[in-house]
């Protein structure tokens, strides 16, 4: 019977032991926002819509 006890004993000291398994913590990075803004390389680019203005208001004067 103490070798029952003992055993009992010593089964749950084990079983605390090992409760709380210590693992790698899991850090959760929040996500990076990057913002890459434009060169504008291209210098016609705006000048388009105001060309095309330019040339209708001329045609429409030549009317």
């Amino acid at each position: 019977m103490k070798k029952f006890a003992l055993a009992a004993a010593f089964a749950g000291a084990a079983s605390t032991a090992f409760a709380g398994n210590v693992a790698a913590p899991i850090i959760e990075m929040e996500p990076v926002v990057v913002i890459e803004e434009t060169a504008g390389s291209s210098s016609s680019a705006g000048l388009i819509i105001p060309l095309i203005l330019v040339a209708l208001i001329a045609a429409a004067m030549n009317d």
